[in-house]
């Protein structure tokens, strides 16, 4: 069994900084892609941010040169840094990764709920 386990999410001011973190546990063979989604109040989840094995990464348009992605593949853990928060910015932020168990699947975290005050 495989478990992803978001952390680090809470209330800051705009302008501020938050680091979000997802622990991937279990009988993990490999991690593929690595990826934080996030879904603002009433609308549709959306892609951040990802990450490959190797390090290549790919962010939305709307968060680049404020977040940056990283991983650290010998914790299975991957990261968020958010940096000048926005109140758009609040979401509930999600966790996913292709990982290979049994075979290779894509996995998802419980959410980590982020709030920019304005």
């Amino acid at each position: 069994q495989v478990q992803l386990v978001e952390s680090g999410g809470g209330l800051v001011q705009a302008g501020g900084s938050l680091r979000l973190s997802c622990a991937a546990s279990g009988n993990i063979i490999s991690i593929n892609v690595m990826s934080w989604y996030r879904q603002p109040p009433g609308k549709e989840r959306e892609l951040v941010a990802s990450i490959g094995s190797e390090g290549r990464t790919n962010y939305a348009d709307a968060v680049k040169g404020r977040v940056t992605i990283s991983r650290d593949n010998g914790k299975n853990t991957m990261y968020l840094q958010m940096n000048t928060l926005k109140p758009e910015d609040t979401a509930v932020y999600y966790c996913y990764a292709v990982i290979t168990y049994r075979g290779p699947r894509g996995y998802w975290g419980q959410g980590t709920q982020v709030t920019v005050s304005s």
